[in-house]
Formats: structure tokens, sequence, C-alpha cells
């Protein structure tokens, strides 16, 4: 079943002919191409713009090898937008396959062209629109816009939500949480059967896409081992605070592998701009201000986090954090950890600072909401531990308490809304309950 990605496409269409270059980024295998040349591409075909006045191609087909020449390329579009009458559409998928070479047009021996040239170029073009995509570490980065010089919208894609995923899902439906926080939302693993052929996509995912990219991009030579092992132990550790000198004390203790905390930064640092992991950054409630460290690591697709472990450690808890916090970033709010202080009196009647945790402080706009994760609250007691840094917050914002059980959405004496995971999942109105 092929999934629309609503979200996306009404994105590509708000920001149709708005004279910027439009920059499909996200994960590799994500669902990218698939957004721009089917499900974009039928849009506009539905819209009424005919066939000639499509102009797309797949660099990373060999039959178009030759136009990973920046000027072959230019002159093949071109040649195309013949009629200035009409508008034109250009989608240019996996543009990074084009090469770098000398500029033929000046004696400048340092003078190169790139595949931002041609983009820039063809922007110039006053009847056309263009639509590029990049699937490797080339255009896997956060400078993107600026490579672009601020003539870019970038649209970033992420894996299937878990609505999206259920709505492709054609098993029991009882069954797609299961399944979700298990395999994630790649969309070619709703195609596939069975546990061995889902782990087998996931795991050469990883090792020949993603850590291939970081390696050839940094051109790292000889600490591959290292990356592999710092991705597992971010892997086993997600929804856990820590910093590059924890990550590098673990290397000492456990690996028994020298590596020094500014190394390990730089790397979590290669991660992230892969779009591999996120960092979420802590904020102090009460203070009004950002922590600098430690942090939190998310995986961008948990089932890529869970084939990584080798579908080992499968505590729901955390995985459930992570996917909360990846769909909280899709929907379009800054996503932060929040952190609650509380002053306390022990039995001898000194004085302690505690700090309590609040699992996201999320914001969009004039729009606040702190949201905890949490397996159950069956309990009395597990609920008042939930709850404890939410009823401190000194402000009117709304305080959501996700479940994992499948509850009936209430609200208690403190004004908390209690709500299931998979009924916030499914239903983004549920925010605003």
């Amino acid at each position: 079943m092929a999934i629309p990605r609503k979200q996306y496409l009404q994105k590509l269409i708000d920001k149709q002919d708005n004279g910027r270059v439009k920059i499909i980024t996200g994960i590799r295998r994500c669902g990218k191409s698939y957004l721009l040349f089917n499900i974009y591409t039928k849009y506009l075909r539905e819209s009424g713009v005919q066939n000639e006045q499509i102009i797309g191609i797949a660099l990373d087909e060999l039959p178009n090898a030759m136009y990973r020449n920046p000027i072959e390329l230019d002159k093949y579009i071109r040649e195309q937008v013949k009629d200035t009458s009409r508008r034109y559409y250009i989608l240019i998928d996996e543009i990074q396959f084009v090469s770098e070479i000398q500029n033929p047009y000046v004696e400048d021996a340092t003078s190169k062209l790139t595949f931002i040239d041609v983009v820039l170029g063809l922007m110039k073009i006053k009847n056309a629109d263009v639509y590029v995509t990049g699937s490797n570490s080339r255009m896997l980065s956060t400078d993107i816009l600026t490579q672009f010089r601020d003539r870019g919208d970038e649209i970033r894609v992420y894996p299937l939500s878990f609505a999206e995923f259920y709505e492709g899902y054609e098993g029991d439906k009882r069954d797609a949480w299961l399944d979700y926080y298990t395999y994630g939302g790649m969309p070619v693993v709703l195609s596939l059967s069975s546990h061995e052929e889902k782990s087998r996509y996931l795991r050469d995912l990883f090792t020949r896409t993603y850590l291939k990219d970081v390696i050839e991009r940094h051109a790292i030579q000889n600490d591959s081992e290292v990356l592999e092992d710092l991705l597992n132990i971010l892997a086993s550790t997600i929804g856990s605070l820590t910093n590059p000198t924890k990550l590098s004390n673990t290397f000492n203790s456990e690996k028994h592998i020298k590596i020094n905390s500014t190394t390990i930064d730089k790397y979590l640092r290669y991660f992230i701009e892969g779009f591999i992991i996120s960092k979420a950054e802590r904020y102090d409630v009460k203070g009004k201000k950002y922590i600098q460290t430690p942090h939190k690591y998310y995986f961008t697709d948990v089932g890529v986090r869970n084939a990584r472990l080798g579908f080992r450690k499968q505590e729901e808890t955390h995985i459930m954090e992570n996917i909360l916090y990846c769909d909280l970033l899709r929907r379009g709010f800054d996503v932060d950890v929040g952190v609650v202080e509380q002053n306390i009196k022990t039995k001898d009647g000194k004085k302690l600072r505690k700090q309590l945790e609040v699992d996201f402080i999320i914001n969009r706009g004039s729009k606040r909401y702190y949201i905890q994760s949490a397996l159950t609250i069956a309990e009395p007691r597990k609920r008042e531990q939930e709850i404890a840094s939410l009823i401190r917050i000194p402000d009117s914002f709304s305080k959501i308490v996700v479940v994992r059980d499948y509850i009936k959405h209430w609200r208690d004496d403190h004004g908390i809304l209690y709500v299931g995971i998979e009924q916030f999942l499914l239903d983004e109105n549920m925010i605003d309950l």
C-alpha cells in the first residue's frame, strides 16, 4: 500500500512557485525520492501540468551518468525549457552525484563547478520551479541552506510516523504498535513480512549506508570501529543523560580504548548532521535558561536503533520516549528536555536541591506544552512519581502524561491530561484537548 505522506505533500504545495529551490532532506531511505517523483508529480499532473512541463532526472541511475557532469546537466535541462510561456518543474534526484569539475570558463585553477552552481543557475530561469533531493552525506548536512546561499527552503522528511505506519499496516491493527516500536518507520519495512527480512534490511541499512556515508564524507581512516561502538553505546542509552566526557569515560572503562571527549563530540556532530540521531537540549523551567550539559540523544528511527543492538534491548519505556520525541519534531515543535529544581529538607534538617525531569518541553509559536512519557500509571505511587515535576511548574501551559496503556483520556485535579500513546500518535488534535 502506498502511503500518501500528506504532511510533506502539503509543504511542497505551499512552497510551489515561490522563487526558491526546494531542498528535500532526511535520513536515507525515508521516502524522499518517492515523495518527489511519485506523490508530488501525480499532484502536478492532476493540477493540469502537462508531462513535458515536468523535467525529472534521477542521477543515481546509470543511463543518466553523463549528466553528473554539471555542464551536461545544465545543458540537458535548459534544452527542455523551450516555451517561455509555460511553467516548468525541474525535479533532480540524488543531486550529490553531480561531480565537482574544473571551471572551464575561468583561468583560475582553483575555480570549481559543483551541483550548487547548477541549481543556482536554474533558479534564474524565470519560468522554472526547482526541486532537489540528496541522500548521501554531501546533502545530508545541516549546513545545506548555507550552501545554497539562503535561497532555498528545506523540507525535512522523517520515516513513517506511527499514524502513517498504521494506515499502511496490513496485519491485525492491534499488532501495529508492537511492530512499529520493534521495526520502526522505514517505508520498505512495511513491505517485508518476516523478522529475518526486516532485521537484515535494517542492519544493512545502518552499516552499508549510514556509517559508510559518515566515513566517506569525513575521510575517517582508522576509527570505523570507534564509530560503531559509539553508536552502540548511544543505542543502549536512549533517554539517558550523557555528554562527550561521560562517553569518553565509557570507552576507557568498558572498551579499554582511550578516546578524548573532543573526538567524541566531533563524531556526535557527524551523526547529527547525517540525521542518524538528534540531540535534545536541557532547559531549566524555573530558571528559564538552558543547561549546557548533559544532553539526551535519540535515534531518528527506532527500528534502525533496535537492529543495531540485534533487537536485544527492547525496553519499551525508552523506545516509546524516542518515538514520542521524533513525532513531536515531525509535527514542527521545538523539543527540549526539562528540569524542575525542588528544594527539600532531609530528616536531619539539611537543605538539598533536587532536580526533577520533564521528559519534553515543546514549543511552537506562542504555545507550550509539558509532556511526560510513562509506561504505566496504574499504581498511585507511580502516578505521583511521574507528575512530581509537572505539578511544580509555575505556569499555566498544558501538561500531559502519555502512557503505554490504552486508556480513555482524562484529567486529574491538577488539570493534567492523561492519554494513551497510540491515541496521542494517531490524533494530532489530542494535544489540545
